[in-house]
């Protein structure tokens, strides 16, 4: 018997794609200028490869320090905080 994948979008990728349908990525999502102590917003877009949990979506955090073509986004959950790992595609400035 084999072990089956319980990933993060396992069996909810069509409902993801139907109700939250990702946009087209142009040059400027990539190229976008965050600097470290800005406020951005975390907004999933483009594929669902890399996108961080949706419980996320949304949150302003302030960003910590970049890593590889990342950042490290300090964000506020309830009362405790959270760091993220998160690609510049889904960022924006808040």
């Amino acid at each position: 018997m084999t072990k089956r994948s319980h990933g993060l979008f396992v069996g909810r990728t069509r409902h993801l794609a139907r109700h939250h349908k990702p946009s087209e990525l142009g040059v400027n999502d990539f190229i976008k200028e965050i600097k470290i102590g800005d406020k951005v917003a975390i907004v999933p877009k483009g594929n669902f490869r890399n996108i961080p949990h949706p419980r996320y979506r949304g949150r302003i955090g302030i960003v910590q320090e970049k890593r590889g073509s990342a950042y490290v986004v300090k964000v506020k959950i309830m009362s405790a905080y959270r760091t993220l790992i998160v690609p510049i595609v889904h960022l924006e400035k808040a």
